[in-house]
């Protein structure tokens, strides 16, 4: 029975560490894609920084430093952004609502009649690239996500192909030689009471 108990607990394990093997994949797989739209966001937010601060750079070169201060103060505005979340096997990872941030003339706070060109395609650019840095938070929150779980994943899967199962075939292998051991004795005793029980015959025999 404890024999029958172990290759039952040796079999679940195994299964238990080929689901995790088929969960580490679909993670891996996940992840490169996220990497994938994590690096193109880099390269776009770094392209997209530059442009803004070259915009920058012309407004206060050009501009009446008084008005591009003016018009920077009112556009502080708060931030609300609506955050649900989802599942990727079984991993918790964050949607941002995608709203863009990009602003009318009419919604930046400031008269649009008393600022120039320049600053409106500063603000514009400004504005892409808080669009862009949103989300890139939520592509970069999964990816370091799904990096842990994958981490966590193959511990697991080390843990039971390394550790658990080995010491699991260990003691079934000692059972079975046990098995064997006392199966060997009782023939070997059976087979001594067999003599004893033929000599006795032929001592009645003779008698």
């Amino acid at each position: 029975m404890e024999l029958i108990k172990k290759n039952a607990q040796i079999k679940l394990a195994e299964q238990g560490r080929d689901l995790l093997r088929e969960k580490m994949d679909a993670l891996i797989q996940e992840f490169f894609h996220v990497m994938e739209s994590v690096s193109q966001s880099r390269i776009e937010l770094e392209e997209l920084s530059l442009v803004a601060q070259h915009s920058l750079l012309i407004a206060q070169a050009v501009d009446d430093p008084v008005t591009l201060k003016s018009a920077s103060f009112a556009t502080r505005r708060g931030l609300t952004l609506h955050i649900t979340g989802k599942n990727i096997m079984g991993v918790p990872v964050p949607i941002i609502e995608k709203k863009r941030f990009v602003k009318n003339l009419l919604d930046r706070g400031y008269s649009f009649l008393g600022v120039s060109g320049r600053i409106d395609e500063t603000a514009e650019k400004f504005e892409a690239e808080l669009d862009l840095i949103i989300t890139l938070a939520e592509t970069e929150t999964s990816l370091r996500r799904l990096g842990g779980e994958i981490q966590m994943t193959r511990r697991r899967v080390n843990a039971l192909e390394q550790v658990l199962i080995p010491e699991l075939k260990r003691q079934a292998k000692y059972i079975e030689n046990t098995i064997d051991e006392r199966d060997r004795e009782d023939l070997f005793r059976l087979k001594k009471v067999k003599k004893i029980i033929e000599r006795k015959k032929k001592v009645v025999k003779k008698a």
